[in-house]
C-alpha cells in the first residue's frame, strides 16, 4: 500500500471513530491546492535539464500551511500529497497553529553540483513564490535539502517580497535560524520516547536501542539516548550497518563517520547486514529513514517491544496489524517526529517577533509541547478505546475538523 492510500485509510478510520459528517470528512481529505511546476536549469557543462517540482498545500483551517521540501528521485505527487496530509494532522497533534503542506523536486541531489542545486532551488522558488508566504505557507528542509537550501529560498523569495526571514524555517543561524532546530526532530523523538516509557515504568538508561537511518534525525536521537545512559546496540545508514551488544560509543562512531564517510570499519562494533537491523534483538526500534520499511515480509520477525516512528510512514498497514497482534507498542509518526515542526514553529515565532531565544529555552519548550501532546494523545486513546496511532489521528483530525466547522467552511 502506498503512503497516500495508507494515510487516507488512517484518516477514514479516525473519522469513523469521531463520527464525522461525510461532508466535512470529504472536505478534510481534499487538498487546498496542488502545484506542479517545470524547473529547467543550465547544468555546469551548459546543457539544459528539466525537473518537475511539486508543492501540495493540504489544509489551512488552523493557520498557515507548513511542511518540508524534499529533493529525491522518487518524489511524485501521491507521496507529496500523503506527506502534506500527514503534516496537517501532525501540526494539530502538536497543537501548533499551522496546517499541512509538503513539496519536492524529483532529482538526485548527489548527482548535482552545489551551483546546480542552487540554480534549481532558485528556479523552483521563482515558480512558487506567489503561492507561499509568511502567513500562507512556510517551507522547511526535508530529505535531500538542508539549511543552505532554505537560505537560497529565503534570498530568492526576498527579491520579490522584501526581507522575509519567516518565509522558511530550518535556516542557517546567521539568517535567523533557531538554535536547537537541527537536533529538534531527533530530540523530540527522545522526549516522546521518555513520555511513552514512563507509562510503562521504564527508563531510557535501562533499555537497548536499534536505530535504522543514522542521518540527521537518527544521529541526534542516538547521541541524546547515549547521553541519557541508553544502550544503542545497532545503527545503519546508506553506507552499511554496525552493532555492538554492549552498546556503541555514539560520539566516537559519529567522529569515525565524519572522517571516513561511512559507519563500517569502526573499531567499536561489528558489521551487520543492514536489512537485519529492523529485526535485531533490542527493546526499542527507531526507524529514521524512508517510509514502508516495516512491512508484511519482516514485521513478524521484529523483536523490539517498542517502535518509535521517527521517519514518516515507516510502518505500512499490514505490518501495523501484525505488530499490534504481537503486542508491540508503536508510537506513531504524526506524534513521534513532530519535534522538527514544533521547533520550526518556534523559529517562525522568533522571526516574526525579531527576538531570538537561547537553546535552553528552545529545548525546554520542545519538551513541554511533546509531553503535553503525549498526554492529549493518551486521553484520546482512553476516550475511544483505541491504539496510539488512532489516538494521534483522532486527536489531530478532531482539532482540524473543529477549526473547519468554527470557520464555517463545511457548508
Amino acid at each position: 500500500m502506498n503512503a497516500l492510500a495508507a494515510t487516507n485509510r488512517n484518516f477514514r478510520q479516525a473519522a469513523r471513530i469521531l463520527g464525522l459528517d461525510s461532508k466535512i470528512e470529504k472536505s478534510l481529505l481534499i487538498p487546498f491546492r496542488e502545484i506542479k511546476v517545470e524547473c529547467t536549469i543550465p547544468k555546469d557543462d551548459g546543457t539544459l535539464v528539466s525537473y518537475v517540482g511539486f508543492r501540495v498545500q493540504h489544509d489551512n483551517a488552523r493557520g498557515p500551511m507548513k511542511g518540508g521540501i524534499r529533493y529525491h528521485h522518487e518524489v511524485e505527487l501521491d507521496e507529496v500529497n500523503a506527506l502534506a496530509q500527514l503534516m496537517t494532522w501532525k501540526t494539530a497533534v502538536a497543537n501548533i497553529p499551522y496546517g499541512g503542506a509538503k513539496g519536492g523536486i524529483g532529482c538526485t541531489p548527489k548527482d548535482l553540483s552545489v551551483s546546480e542545486l542552487e540554480r534549481l532551488t532558485r528556479v523552483f522558488t521563482q515558480k512558487i513564490h506567489d503561492l507561499i508566504g509568511i502567513n500562507t505557507d512556510v517551507p522547511a528542509p526535508d530529505m535531500g535539502t538542508n539549511a543552505q537550501t532554505m537560505a537560497w529560498i529565503l534570498d530568492e523569495y526576498s527579491k520579490f517580497h522584501g526581507h522575509s526571514p519567516a518565509i522558511v524555517t530550518g535556516k542557517p543561524i546567521d539568517l535567523g535560524g533557531s538554535l536547537g532546530r537541527e537536533a529538534a526532530t531527533g530530540r523530540g523523538a527522545v522526549y516522546a520516547t521518555e513520555a511513552l516509557l514512563a507509562e510503562y515504568g521504564k527508563n531510557i538508561k535501562d533499555l537497548t536501542f536499534a536505530i535504522q537511518g543514522f542521518g540527521n534525525v537518527g544521529a541526534w536521537a542516538g547521541k541524546i539516548i547515549h547521553e541519557r545512559g541508553g544502550k544503542v546496540i545497532a545503527v545503519s545508514d546508506i553506507t552499511g550497518a554496525i552493532k555492538n551488544p554492549n552498546g556503541l560509543d555514539i560520539p566516537a562512531l559519529l567522529s569515525h563517520r565524519e572522517k571516513t564517510g561511512k559507519l563500517t570499519d569502526f573499531a567499536g562494533g561489528d558489521v551487520m547486514n543492514s536489512d537485519e537491523l529492523l529485526t535485531h534483538e533490542c527493546d526499542v526500534l527507531i526507524p529514521c529513514a524512508l517510509g514502508g520499511v516495516l512491512n508484511r515480509e519482516n514485521a513478524d520477525h521484529v523483536k523490539a517491544k517498542f517502535i518509535i516512528e521517527a521517519a514518516n510512514h515507516p510502518t505500512d498497514p499490514d505490518a501495523d496489524e501484525i505488530l499490534s497482534k504481537k503486542g508491540v507498542v508503536i508510537l506513531p509518526d504524526i506524534y513521534a517526529n513532530a519535534g522538527g515542526v514544533t521547533v520550526s514553529y518556534f523559529e517562525w515565532v522568533q522571526n516574526i517577533q525579531g527576538f531570538m531565544w537561547d537553546e535552553e529555552k528552545v529545548n525546554a519548550e520542545l519538551k513541554k509541547y511533546m509531553t503535553r501532546a503525549f498526554h492529549n494523545l493518551k486521553s484520546m486513546c482512553h476516550s475511544h478505546n483505541c491504539n496510539l496511532r488512532m489516538g494521534a489521528f483522532t486527536l489531530g483530525v478532531n482539532r482540524v475538523a473543529r477549526a473547519t466547522q468554527l470557520r464555517g467552511w463545511e457548508a
